[in-house]
């Protein structure tokens, strides 16, 4: 989306500057500077953690080449 924005003539030469000196466009610099103030206002500070999906079983139980892993993957589903 294209849209018009007033940033004083200081601030838009600073980007500028900052955006040269690190092979980077304004548009990626002003997109990575809207990004991190929603990130800040909504909390996401620490990392994304993965919660733990393990459960109780017996492991595998038989000795199953990935053909027959498949097959049983997709008993029933049309696969």
């Amino acid at each position: 989306m294209k849209t018009t924005v007033e940033i004083p003539d200081a601030l838009f030469a600073e980007v500028r500057n900052y955006a040269s000196a690190r092979s980077l466009t304004f548009k990626q610099v002003v997109e990575a500077g809207l990004r991190e103030v929603l990130r800040k206002e909504h909390g996401r500070s620490r990392a994304f953690r993965l919660r733990k999906g393990t459960f109780r079983g017996k492991g595998l139980v038989s000795e199953l080449e990935w053909p027959e892993i498949r097959a049983k993957i997709y008993e029933g589903r049309g696969g």
